[in-house]
């Protein structure tokens, strides 16, 4: 489910759901939000709550977190999902390629409830390489996408420094191309105001605003009036942070959504801890509502923090691209991180390990799932994250601070 510009005020899905209007679809159950006494500003219309600055007032921020939903719920989240060059050829005239290109994973991506995933493509026939690049990431849409719906993605974010490789053609053409598809999009499109929109999706019964944002490739921003992506500096003492990003939860708050997601490409490549500003900007995003941070951009998997009884994944790493292996960095290894939500809170992130077959995602074997296992407990302990064995996986608790 996602925004339907063509009628102002409502949803669409082209899956499992319907159209329904924006006051049915959040009054029709409470929620574990508050709806703002004032009435807010209408949804997206950024301009009117950026002088809120996020304010913490509005958020609640509570531990442990609590969803209105009986149900168990598994929803997942990955980092860069690359399907242009070698990927795009191995598999865009497959009549399995839309399936084949995830491997051993399929099974398990279909049986989530729901999956956000970093694009870090333009989904286009049009346009040309952008000059000044050395990497330019374009997918066919017709196979991409396909591919994309049988992994069940309900989202795409799209706020990256890639999503402009071949122009502004490009970039229009993917959130389009996934709508039509029946996936959200996030982060990316004809001018700032709509970049910074949040989008919404409904996984289960569950209502889940997810934001998008970057602070790499300022010459891919959007501007005013031109195409681009949700670029803006990611430090909580920045007032371009505090107010794009700021108004961008306050619009994402204000629909009152069971949960809300930031998913953020961030920081420099192969670095394996975040920085300082990186951190911050994750604590100030739960303080303002957040409920999920879910970060990407270095390639390679970054450590665990629960915060407020939230997670912040600082970085997901790769899941399927055609990238070299760089020495010492073991960017073709990662995980599938699924957020389990158990009687009405978040319980968990539960984490599959992954390895990227170049082309191609699968199971990592015991070799790998170890290596991985031992990294991500190393680069999770200076946040003192309680990790726990799962199989060949792992396990952390969304518990509170005692």
């Amino acid at each position: 489910m996602c925004l339907d510009t063509t009628h102002p005020g409502w949803f669409f899905t082209s899956l499992k759901f319907k159209a329904v209007p924006v006051d049915v679809l959040f009054t029709v159950a409470p929620t574990r939000r508050t709806v703002l006494a004032s009435g807010g500003p209408a949804l997206g219309s950024l301009t009117a709550v950026s002088g809120c600055l996020g304010a913490d007032d509005d958020a609640d921020v509570s531990c442990p977190p609590s969803v209105p939903t009986d149900a168990s719920l598994r929803i997942g989240f990955v980092g860069d999902v690359m399907l242009g060059r070698s990927v795009d050829e191995r598999w865009r005239d497959d009549p399995d390629g839309a399936t084949a290109v995830w491997g051993s994973m399929r099974n398990r991506l279909q049986s989530l409830d729901g999956l956000v995933a970093n694009l870090e493509c333009c989904l286009s026939d049009r346009g040309e390489p952008r000059p000044g690049r050395t990497f330019h990431f374009r997918a066919t849409p017709r196979w991409a996408v396909a591919a994309l719906d049988r992994a069940g993605v309900s989202c795409a974010g799209l706020a990256n420094n890639h999503l402009f490789d071949f122009g502004p053609a490009a970039l229009t053409d993917t959130p389009a191309h996934l709508a039509d598809g029946g996936i959200a999009s996030v982060g990316a499109g004809v001018d700032r105001e709509t970049t910074f929109e949040p989008a919404f999706v409904e996984i289960d019964g569950l209502s889940v605003a997810v934001v998008a944002v970057t602070d790499q490739s300022p010459s891919y921003a959007a501007d005013g009036d031109s195409p681009g992506t949700a670029y803006t500096p990611l430090d909580p003492n920045h007032p371009l942070t505090r107010r794009r990003v700021g108004g961008a939860l306050a619009a994402a708050r204000d629909a009152d959504p069971d949960l809300l997601v930031v998913t953020a490409h961030w920081g420099p490549n192969w670095v394996t801890e975040p920085g300082e500003t990186q951190q911050a900007f994750a604590r100030w995003l739960v303080d303002n509502g957040a409920d999920v941070v879910h970060g990407h951009s270095a390639h390679v998997i970054q450590g665990i923090e629960v915060y407020r009884g939230r997670p912040i994944m600082y970085d997901t790493g790769n899941f399927v691209d055609d990238y070299a292996v760089k020495d010492g960095y073991r960017n073709d290894r990662s995980f599938l991180f699924e957020l389990r939500i158990e009687d009405g809170r978040l319980a968990a992130i539960e984490l599959t390990p992954v390895e990227n077959a170049y082309t191609q995602v699968r199971r990592a074997d015991q070799a790998v799932a170890k290596w991985l296992r031992e990294t991500l407990r190393e680069r999770s302990r200076p946040f003192g994250t309680a990790i726990e064995r799962d199989g060949l996986g792992l396990r952390i608790p969304l518990s509170c601070p005692e």
